[in-house]
């Protein structure tokens, strides 16, 4: 579970707070002021800070600094009044993850603080090689021993000790995120922050001032002074995921960061130096970018001077076998399912798709197997992959038969009335409609079992799904 510390003299607003983080299913740990504080960061180890700035005896700005002297990696965020944001902004300075300005809605904290706990978790969980002797329980490893993956294990070792940025490229799903930890926690800044930004993720006017701050009055409802994420990692590490999504203008600003250490607001003048090792990813061609004018040139032969290619799973299935039974491992504790292995024939039939997706497609495919397996093998029944046919016995086809027999009279007999009323309908598409809404209804919403019993994968009924905007529930099936 993980564990959140609560600092406020206000007793009220300790105790919404921590109805507010239980209800989420988060320990926590209260404290009134500074001192108690210090005490209990040092007894609980908390995965987060909750703390407002302004409390008798020593305030939060000081408590700040002993927490991020024993910890750099510890992670802060400061509650403040409106009176206090300049405080505010400069405790960012000395290593807060952020600030809220009081009153705010729950919803605001919320989101906050998931952000901070996801954070935690990619600073807290290392990423190991596959040469380590033993993986501890709270780390992830990466897999693979094709002589790909090789190659990729002996480029993390030879960039992980230097101070070089590093461009990650790949299909998505590579685990290009992953490769980044790995990095990083391999790397002299190891104890230091690390923070992630997906640029994809983020609106165009609003990725800049995410990077790098801005001003007061900088545009409209920049009505305070921000700090920025290079502002943040002083002394970390900075994972910026799919560059290639970003605007030229923002792509200059980098540049500059990568090239001088120096940045300015936006909105602002002061010139900031921030010393931060840098790592970038994309899935896209940046090369066309170039040739295109939406990806700058000079960024680009800044940014290749180290790059890492992740191979897509479909050109290491040697790999599969291994990743398999690496998450199954993984998984069914969280599931609480004893399945040991996997079928022969499910696994031949993981070696001839695809994988569109790479690994994270293979994951939830083995996520979602382990779901709604009935024995202690993964079967081909229990996996839905497009274009990949699986065998049935003669039981399961003639329970297939008369479930089909079963559902077709009532779909004849409403394609017939339907045809009477409206006589120029698309009775093809209505048909199609119609059996999917009854396949859904037959077996109760399970959308893997009505793919079987339409004879269609499970990507390719939730194409349809959506098309006909057919909306499931649990026992029933209408049109939204």
């Amino acid at each position: 579970m993980e564990r959140i510390l609560i600092v406020d003299n206000d007793s009220s607003m300790r105790y919404s707070l921590n109805r507010m983080l239980e209800g989420q299913g988060l320990g926590v740990s209260l404290a009134k002021n500074g001192i108690e504080a210090l005490e209990r960061f040092a007894q609980d180890h908390p995965d987060l800070v909750v703390m407002d700035i302004k409390m008798p005896g020593r305030s939060g700005l000081e408590v700040l600094r002993e927490i991020k002297e024993k910890d750099p990696k510890a992670l802060v965020i400061l509650m403040t009044a409106f009176g206090t944001t300049e405080t505010a902004i400069e405790a960012m300075k000395f290593g807060a993850f952020d600030y809220i300005l009081k009153p705010f809605d729950i919803p605001q904290m919320r989101g906050l603080v998931e952000r901070a706990l996801k954070i935690s978790r990619m600073m807290k969980k290392m990423v190991s090689l596959p040469d380590r002797e033993e993986t501890r329980g709270s780390e992830e490893t990466l897999v693979g021993s094709s002589p790909a993956m090789q190659q990729v294990y002996k480029m993390i070792g030879q960039v992980a000790a230097t101070e070089v940025t590093v461009l990650l490229r790949g299909e998505s799903g590579t685990g290009k995120e992953m490769v980044a930890r790995a990095i990083y926690h391999h790397s002299r800044r190891g104890d230091k922050p690390f923070l992630p930004v997906n640029c994809a993720a983020i609106p165009e006017t609003l990725l800049e001032s995410e990077l790098f701050g801005h001003e007061k009055g900088a545009f409209t409802g920049a009505l305070t002074r921000r700090v920025g994420k290079f502002e943040q990692c002083h002394g970390g590490t900075l994972f910026l995921d799919e560059i290639g999504d970003m605007t030229p203008a923002t792509q200059a600003k980098i540049l500059r960061v990568l090239q001088d250490r120096q940045f300015e607001r936006l909105g602002g003048s002061e010139r900031i130096t921030s010393d931060v090792r840098v790592i970038v990813a994309t899935n896209k061609d940046l090369e066309k970018g170039i040739r295109e004018g939406t990806f700058r040139q000079d960024l680009y032969y800044r940014l290749k001077v180290v790059t890492l290619h992740l191979p897509p799973l479909r050109e290491r299935k040697e790999d599969i076998p291994e990743l398999v039974r690496y998450f199954l491992q993984r998984f069914r504790a969280d599931i609480n399912r004893e399945v040991l292995d996997i079928s022969p024939k499910s696994l031949e039939n993981l070696m001839r798709y695809p994988w569109p997706g790479n690994v994270r497609e293979l994951e939830n495919a083995v996520k979602r197997a382990l779901v709604i397996a009935k024995s202690h093998s993964l079967l081909p029944e229990d996996f839905s992959l497009e274009g990949v046919e699986r065998e049935m016995g003669p039981a399961e086809h003639l329970d297939l038969e008369e479930r089909l027999q079963k559902m077709m009279e009532p779909v004849f007999k409403e394609l017939l009335e339907l045809s009477r009323r409206s006589p120029g309908t698309d009775l093809m598409s209505e048909l199609e409609r119609i059996l999917i809404k009854r396949a859904l209804q037959e077996t109760k919403g399970n959308q893997v079992q009505a793919a079987v019993l339409l004879g269609i994968s499970r990507n390719t009924l939730r194409s349809k799904i959506e098309r006909y905007r057919i909306r499931k529930d649990v026992s029933i099936v209408e049109e939204e």
